[in-house]
């Protein structure tokens, strides 16, 4: 019983109801509509009938009198099938015609109306039936009274079959609305029990349980598909949150005691002022380098839980290509290596053009040290042009380039390969650049030049 009043209380059976309370309307309205023209029709037809069986019983009166109208009346009323009639004298005494008995006062004033008569049983067994009738009298000279009427059994029988009909429609109409409305109710709430237990499961910590994503693809399976995608973002952020702990608590712990280390160190060992002085600016010069540090992890952290600190704008990341290849000419010159550029007029899209400046300034800065050291005199290039619906951005140089292997973990946090131990940076320039990519809804890919290596990023176009 519990059960069953838990199904009772479901939307979707209180839906099925409510659709069912509808359509039952609908065929009471569409059946009583039927009934009542099938009605009309049938007793619009009989007042015809009558009426031009008075018009002409009236003709023969006129023509014959009272004599040749009995003969009439006579006739008819033998005919099998025939009308119902009565003629009778000024005291309503009969006279001839199928009809032996009428309701009291049917024959007292002209006009039409529904009446109860007795006429002989069709199984002539002497006896008399009682039937309904749409009849009119008819008054003629002298007070003698003319009864013409129609039978009204077929009419009675076409709309108590309709009436029939209407209400065993509307007993199955409602029983197997309540079936149906039971049918679907269970299966709504058995998928929604093995949800609510999916949910219950996550909130009790574990963040890789998934909704169950049916074939039909339906409202629910919508709702599970969408909170699934939620749940996946959700264990992104939190993954991104954790390695920023795990970042903050390993590769900063070292900096830091190194920092402590020369402090205490300075304060022991320096003989002079001016000794302290130098260890103090080279304490603040660590200081900033850990700050950038934190600012960078900062950074890439909203970045990439979808964060940026202005809502992305229309852009030209042509114009922004050309001013930061423009700003790392000196650089590109102090460290003898060409700066070429390749840039399309123009390259609208969709973006922050500050995040979009400091991805390309982290890839040129990056060529241009590699490129320097490994091939001086080789030339980094710049490109920027539209690729079916993507801007694409390329920063190239001739470099030592990137094994194949190494391409995918280059991208995470304070990743530096062997050969970069050497030169300054903290492994963070490339996962900037890709969370500002991802930021975009695009791509960062790094690639072999041949020598050396090619930074693509790939982000939507406008339309």
């Amino acid at each position: 019983m519990r059960a069953l009043g838990k199904l009772l209380r479901t939307t979707a059976f209180k839906l099925s109801l409510f659709y069912l309370g509808i359509f039952a309307l609908s065929i009471v309205l569409a059946l009583g509509y039927v009934a009542w023209s099938a009605e009309r029709i049938m007793t619009r037809g009989m007042v015809e009938t009558i009426e031009a069986e008075i018009a002409e019983l009236e003709l023969v009166y006129r023509r014959g009198g009272l004599r040749r109208l009995y003969g009439a009346v006579e006739r008819r009323a033998q005919t099998p099938g025939a009308s119902v009639y009565l003629f009778t004298t000024p005291l309503g005494e009969r006279i001839t015609g199928n009809v032996v008995s009428v309701s009291p006062g049917a024959l007292d004033d002209p006009g039409q109306r529904v009446i109860e008569y007795g006429r002989i049983a069709a199984e002539d067994d002497g006896g008399v039936a009682v039937h309904r009738a749409l009849v009119r009298v008819f008054v003629l000279p002298g007070g003698f009274r003319l009864l013409v009427g129609r039978d009204m059994g077929e009419r009675d029988r076409l709309v108590e079959a309709i009436r029939g009909a209407f209400g065993w429609s509307l007993l199955v109409l409602v029983a197997l609305g309540f079936v149906g409305g039971w049918l679907v109710s269970k299966r709504v709430l058995g998928r929604i029990e093995a949800m609510t237990a999916t949910t219950r499961t996550i909130m009790g910590g574990d963040l890789s349980g998934r909704l169950a994503v049916g074939p039909s693809g339906d409202e629910l399976d919508r709702l599970a598909e969408n909170l699934n995608a939620m749940l996946d973002r959700i264990g992104e952020l939190m993954e991104g949150m954790r390695q920023v702990s795990d970042n903050i608590a390993h590769d900063l712990k070292s900096p830091l005691a190194r920092l402590r280390a020369r402090a205490d160190e300075a304060l022991r060992t320096a003989e002079s002022p001016q000794a302290l002085r130098e260890a103090l600016e080279r304490t603040i010069a660590e200081t900033d380098d850990i700050i950038r540090v934190f600012n960078a992890l900062l950074m890439i952290a909203r970045l990439e839980a979808g964060n940026a600190e202005a809502p992305l704008a229309r852009i030209d990341a042509a114009e922004i290509a050309r001013g930061v290849g423009e700003l790392y000419e000196a650089a590109a010159e102090e460290a003898g290596v060409p700066l070429v550029r390749d840039v399309a007029a123009s390259l609208p899209m969709d973006g922050s053009r500050e995040l979009l400046g400091q991805a390309l300034a982290n890839l040129l800065d990056n060529a241009l040290k590699y490129a320097a050291e490994a091939a001086p005199g080789a030339a980094v290039t710049l490109e920027a042009r539209r690729v079916g619906g993507e801007v694409l951005i390329a920063v190239a140089d001739r470099g030592p380039g990137i094994p194949e292997a190494e391409r995918a973990r280059v991208l995470e946090r304070f990743v530096r390969l062997e050969t970069a131990r050497t030169r300054p940076g903290f492994g963070l320039g490339l996962s900037l650049v890709a969370a500002v990519a991802r930021l975009h809804g695009g791509t960062l890919s790094l690639l072999d030049a041949g020598p050396g290596l090619r930074a693509e990023l790939r982000l939507p176009a406008a339309a």
